[in-house]
């Protein structure tokens, strides 16, 4: 089996057509299983119903099982998509917003996946070798975006340079609480403080 069950079924899907694009009823029926398992997983724990996913997604269990055949299958693909959703909101942001803006509203949107993350955590802490290769992923995919965007806010001397891509990683990871204890919008708060901190001096500090 691939290492990204996603990508696996995709290329069940290209094969039934004799090796042509996935058909867009495939693609939709995939993506809606995905969205409705993140939703439930965020909210019940990854122990959730099948048929509540499938409910929610508006398809037949046959289709969740030949595309995930393990539950284990179902939340790796999880992770990824949702990996993969936050990672490539960058370039709609950078496009919307000036640098320093754009920096914030993905971190914003950063802290919307650690809330998807946290209905993971106990399966991917678990010690299933299905989950090995989630923790580069994520690295994989997110470095390069928040450095982009730091980049970017530098040169454009909204933000100070000495930021680490990891540190501000971490510190907005660390100020994310989870969604059921969030009703008054205290993470929002203190992203955009956090922000704040990193305009200070950008002018003074700018090389160049």
């Amino acid at each position: 089996m691939s290492d990204d069950p996603t990508r696996a079924a995709d290329a069940d899907a290209a094969g039934e057509q004799g090796g042509k694009r996935v058909r867009a009823d495939v693609r939709r029926n995939l993506d809606a299983l995905l969205t409705a398992a993140a939703e439930i997983f965020a909210t019940s724990g990854v122990d959730a119903p099948v048929r509540r996913i499938t409910a929610r997604a508006g398809v037949g269990a046959g289709t969740l099982y030949r595309h995930f055949p393990q539950r284990s299958d179902l939340i790796a693909a999880v992770f990824r998509h949702e990996v993969d959703a936050c990672a490539d909101a960058a370039e709609s942001l950078a496009e919307q917003y000036g640098p320093a803006e754009a920096l914030s509203q993905w971190l914003q949107r950063f802290t919307a996946f650690i809330a998807t993350k946290r209905g993971l955590s106990a399966a991917l802490h678990s010690g299933d070798p299905a989950y090995d290769t989630l923790p580069a992923y994520f690295e994989e995919r997110f470095m390069p975006v928040l450095g982009g965007l730091i980049d970017t806010a530098v040169r454009a001397g909204e933000i100070r340079p000495d930021i680490d891509p990891e540190d501000l990683l971490t510190a907005t990871r660390n100020l994310t609480l989870p969604s059921e204890e969030d009703a008054d919008g205290h993470t929002r708060r203190m992203v955009a403080l956090l922000v704040d901190g990193l305009r200070y001096g950008a002018r003074e500090r700018t090389p160049g």
